[in-house]
């Protein structure tokens, strides 16, 4: 017996592609092209099983959905044109400020803008100027600059 035509496949499909558009991501796309598959199949083989079915809509969803986070999904994202937009603190790299307080035994501060973070390097005098070399979290790893 057909528990499902390969009418009620398309209409499953379809479902899942109008919902694709309420929700984030593209999973459900890919599920539903795996659907229409299906009912593809079931239209040139008439009188598959449910049981085959079920089981072509499981393989065919699960290889849709590997294609598209294999292949698809890295061309879609492709490289940020702005890498450091979330991430604040290492847009400091490189750069130089002047120690707003002293470092002493290895903590101090510098001031970035209006703003004071705590800064990590060797003792130094407040007014020193620095180079941030690296951002542990929210402290700056801090060197002597260059240009002092």
């Amino acid at each position: 017996m057909n528990f499902l035509s390969q009418y009620g496949w398309w209409i499953l499909a379809l479902l899942l592609i109008v919902a694709e558009l309420a929700s984030p991501g593209y999973f459900m796309l890919w599920i539903g092209i795996a659907a229409a598959a299906v009912g593809a199949l079931v239209w040139l083989v008439p009188g598959m099983s449910f049981l085959v079915q079920t089981f072509a809509f499981v393989v065919l969803a699960l290889l849709s959905c590997w294609c598209y986070w294999r292949f698809i999904r890295p061309l879609a994202e492709g490289p940020s044109d702005q890498p450091l937009l979330n991430r604040r603190a290492e847009q400091f790299v490189g750069k130089r400020y002047v120690l707003e307080s002293a470092i002493v035994n290895g903590r101090g501060k510098v001031k970035v803008g209006d703003s004071p973070w705590l800064a990590e390097g060797p003792d130094l005098p407040a007014g020193t100027e620095v180079e941030v070399v690296a951002v542990e979290g929210t402290t700056l790893k801090v060197a002597r600059s260059d240009k002092a």
